[in-house]
């Protein structure tokens, strides 16, 4: 049998890019690390390039501004929920197959571990991180409401509805997003950082968002 020797490009496109990946991993982790011990205002890029060892032309090759490493987990877990959305089965309705996208995206995050910028600790790390900075905050809150609009349009494509003139799809999407921060507010005070932990807290606030909506909550019900 002839074996054709696989060509340069061929041999040294994969390394190339694992070598890429590997490079934006450590400046992420280098970043959260700086962002953690000194505080993100105070962290300049230079410090996070001479902590990997490059450049900041190299660092600015993968992330914009330092603001744009510390929302790229945010980025990269909203990307994957879209994703998750769309291959759930079509014969969910709409929140239930929300919840179970995020179980999938969650569980991707928490077997992810050796990634920088996927596993479950740079992801309760850079929840933190935001909360505690007004700057990263602001920015978050700007990129969801920039992108909000994708898990908008998977939703109305899933239900075949038209999104000039149903409204639903655009409030469970705002709806959802603010019972996860309400979830993940919960999840990180309880002390237990497991992802079963977490998707129990966002079960637990789901279960209770047809109640919360129709009908009296106490002494007036009935």
């Amino acid at each position: 049998m002839t074996v054709t020797p696989l060509s340069p490009s061929a041999s040294t496109g994969p390394r190339r890019e694992r070598k890429k990946r590997q490079t934006r991993d450590a400046l992420i982790a280098a970043g959260l690390e700086l962002f953690e011990t000194k505080g993100y205002e105070h962290t300049a890029v230079r410090e996070i390039t001479d902590t990997v060892d490059v450049s900041e032309r190299t660092f600015f090759r993968y992330f914009a501004s330092k603001e744009d490493l510390a929302l790229s987990f945010i980025s990269e877990a909203a990307r994957g929920l879209v994703d998750a959305l769309a291959a759930r089965p079509p014969g969910e309705d709409p929140l239930t197959a929300l919840r179970a996208a995020l179980r999938d995206q969650m569980g991707r995050i928490s077997t992810s571990e050796g990634s920088s910028s996927g596993d479950l600790h740079s992801y309760v790390s850079v929840i933190k991180i935001i909360e505690k900075t007004p700057s990263l905050l602001a920015a978050q809150l700007r990129y969801t409401h920039d992108h909000n609009d994708e898990i908008v349009r998977v939703l109305a494509e899933r239900e075949g509805v038209d999104l000039a003139t149903d409204l639903r799809p655009r409030i469970l999407a705002a709806t959802f997003g603010a019972l996860v921060f309400l979830a993940n507010r919960d999840w990180r005070a309880n002390g237990d950082a497991s992802i079963e932990a977490m998707m129990a807290s966002v079960d637990a606030y789901a279960d209770q968002l047809g109640p919360a909506l129709s009908g009296h909550w106490g002494s007036q019900a009935g």
